[in-house]
This record gives C-alpha cells, structure tokens and sequence, in this order.
C-alpha cells in the first residue's frame, strides 16, 4: 500500500511540471527571434544614407561673384586641457622634486667630505714629494761635491796617507801649543794642518779652496777679505822668497869667503 502511495507522487510530479512549463509559455509575450539576422549598426546606416543624398542632390552653380566678407576665420583647435598651476597636486609634486630628500642631502655631505679629504690628501702627499726631492737634492749636491774634492787619477796623489800625514801635523801644533794660550791652541794647530796639506795634498787642497771660495763668493763681505788675506799672504811669501834668497847669497859668500881663507891657510902652513 505505501509503495503504490510512492508511485502515485512519482508520476503526478512529472504531470505538475509539463503543466507550469505549458502555462509559462502561454502566458508570455510573443517576439519574433532572428538567429540568423547580423546587428543593425546605426552609424553605417547614417553614412550611407548621407552619401545617398550626396548623389541625389543636384550640382550648386558657383558664383563668380566676389564676396565682401573677409574669409572665415579657421575653427581654432580646442587646447589640450592642462591641469593648473596652482593646483594642490603639482603643487606638492614641485615640492617633492625641488625639496631633496634625505638620502640626497646625505650623499651631499658624503660627496663634500670626500672631495675634502682627497684635496688635503693630495696637498700633503705634493709636499710629502717636494722635501723628499729637496732632500735627494741635498744628497746628490754632497756626493758629487764630495766627488769632486778628489784629485784626479793622473796626479798620483793618495788622499788616505796624505790626510793621515796632516792630522798627525796638526796634532803636533797642538801639543807645542798646549801651554800656551787659547788662541795660540785654536791657530797655531789649524795654521800647520794647512800648511802640512798644502804640502802633501796639493790637489786635494786645490779643490777644497776653490769650493770654499764658490761658498765665499755668495757672501761679498768675506770674499774681500779673503782676497786680501790671500794678497797678504802672496806678498809675505814673496818676500819670505826673496829674503830667503838673499840669505842664501850671504851665507854662501861667508862661507867661500871661509873656505878661500882655510885654503890659504892651510898653503902657508906648508
């Protein structure tokens, strides 16, 4: 009993259906559907049927009267909209690009320290050369001075032995000289020493008055007074020179004056 009650639900519910859809279709509006018909486009439309009337309309007669009026101005051409100057949003753009940001003002002060620094450190590093360059200068001046104080290999002179045989004089000066007073002890020593090296080293002196005199020369005051110094000096060795000489005449006149005078003696002896 409850299954045929089951069957009679089934079968009414399809019977329900068939009539709602039966309804529905007879109670809406009937409209015709094209599938198949393209859509109307109503701007084609207006074209062709502007141009329809363009072939149509008869041909207009130009006048070949000339008109009072000037030519009518061309239509202007609406300018593109641009937004205001003053308008809040450029505005604040403007201020966003002219104002630097931080990290701008930053790679400033970096960019200004570095250029400092690099500036003080190439000042430094191109007086760091120049006393290096004045100092091997200085260097190369002594050596070559010192160089050049040396006598020539052709002479023959020994600047070792011969500057040995000076100290040895000079050291002499000073002990003849140990009790006397300090300017006899300051002199006398130096005044042998040179004398001992114009003696021995006439070469190496030679080369060392001339340097001095290079040096005197840039002091005017001391070079007159060496060069008369220098002439006293000349003319009291002249004068040694020719007082020695005249000496020497003396002394071998007495003394053959002494020989004669032995010889006869010794003849009258026999």
């Amino acid at each position: 009993m409850a299954f045929r009650s089951l069957l009679l639900r089934r079968a009414a519910l399809p019977t329900a259906a068939i009539g709602a859809v039966a309804v529905t279709t007879f109670l809406a509006p009937r409209k015709t559907l094209h599938a198949e018909s393209p859509p109307v486009n109503l701007q084609s439309a207006a074209k062709s049927h502007s141009y329809q009337y363009k072939l149509t309309r008869p041909p207009v007669q130009q006048s070949h009267r000339k008109p009072i009026y000037d030519d009518p101005l061309p239509p202007k051409t609406p300018s593109s909209s641009r937004p205001s100057s003053n308008s809040p949003s450029q505005s604040q753009t403007s201020d966003t690009q002219t104002s630097p940001t931080p990290t701008d003002r930053l790679a400033a002060q970096i960019r200004r320290a570095r250029l400092f620094l690099h500036a003080h450190t190439a000042l430094a590093e191109d007086k760091l050369n120049d006393l290096l360059t004045s100092f091997f200068d200085l260097e190369n001046s002594f050596t070559s001075t010192i160089i050049s104080l040396a006598p020539a290999p052709s002479t023959g002179e020994k600047v070792l032995p011969g500057s040995l045989y000076v100290l040895v004089a000079a050291m002499a000066g000073s002990i003849v000289t140990r009790n006397r007073n300090i300017l006899l002890r300051g002199s006398i020593p130096l005044a042998v020493g040179i004398v001992a090296g114009w003696v021995v080293l006439p070469h190496t002196m030679r080369n060392v008055s001339d340097l001095v005199w290079r040096y005197e020369e840039k002091v005017p005051f001391v070079a007159e007074n060496h060069l008369r110094v220098r002439g006293a000096v000349v003319q009291g060795e002249k004068a040694a020179r020719e007082l020695g000489g005249e000496v020497g005449n003396w002394t071998e006149s007495r003394m053959r004056e002494g020989r004669e005078a032995l010889e006869g003696w010794v003849s009258k002896g026999r």
